[in-house]
């Protein structure tokens, strides 16, 4: 899970699409560039986050976006939308076509690779988590335990998807909170014990391990 974070850059103007691979590619990230939709479409394999442009020459960005939710390989993948319009109206209408963040032209690099860095820590890597005896795969949406397939809620495999992205790695409660439910979230800190609560019922008591005072880590190893 050490590698460089992918991001796919959507962008028709080279200009753009240039400087923004820049800025990218010296912030740490692989970076991969396609100039219309269609190209983009092929790339989506290549990426962990998507920074889309809204207003492409082969199909707008918001249908582009809207297939893309509804595509059962890649709907997960995280969508940053760059667009020139300003106005409230559309920043709500990207974020209703499926956009997770949204950024106005212009914009600053530190900005950008900030919003990117953000939605990577809210959003678990689309790669295979292996803990032991734990598989996660994100991309097709499956956890087993010791070979045994587990039915999880959204959440709960949003939760054990993040622990296992950074095994051994103890995180407090309102950093989950902030990272898997998102900052939208209105409930409090007890919700984050009881999905673990569950997810022990469902996986064993073994892998979430409690760091008194401070929260809880997925363990390395099986115990």
């Amino acid at each position: 899970m050490g590698t460089a974070p992918s991001v796919l850059v959507v962008e028709d103007d080279a200009t753009v699409r240039e400087l923004v691979a820049l800025h990218l590619a010296r912030a740490g990230f692989v970076v991969h560039e396609a100039a219309d939709a269609r190209e983009g479409w092929r790339r989506l394999d290549v990426a962990d986050v998507v920074v889309l442009d809204r207003m492409l020459p082969d199909e707008p960005g918001d249908a582009w976006l809207r297939r893309l939710r509804e595509d059962a390989e890649h709907a997960r993948l995280p969508v940053l939308m760059l667009t020139a319009r300003a106005s409230e109206v559309d920043r709500v209408g990207g974020l209703e076509a499926g956009a997770d963040d949204y950024l106005v032209k212009p914009f600053s690099a530190p900005e950008l690779v900030a919003r990117l860095r953000a939605l990577l820590r809210r959003v678990p890597s689309r790669r295979r988590s292996t803990v032991g005896g734990l598989i996660v795969d994100v991309e097709g949406g499956r956890v087993t335990r010791d070979g045994r397939e587990v039915e999880l809620t959204r959440r709960e495999f949003e939760l054990i998807a993040y622990l296992a992205a950074h095994p051994g790695r103890v995180f407090t409660r309102p950093e989950l909170l902030d990272r898997v439910w998102g900052e939208e979230f209105l409930g409090t800190e007890r919700t984050v014990d009881q999905h673990v609560a569950q997810l022990r019922q469902r996986l064993g008591d073994d892998l979430i391990e409690t760091v008194r005072g401070r929260g809880y880590r997925l363990a390395e190893h099986d115990a």
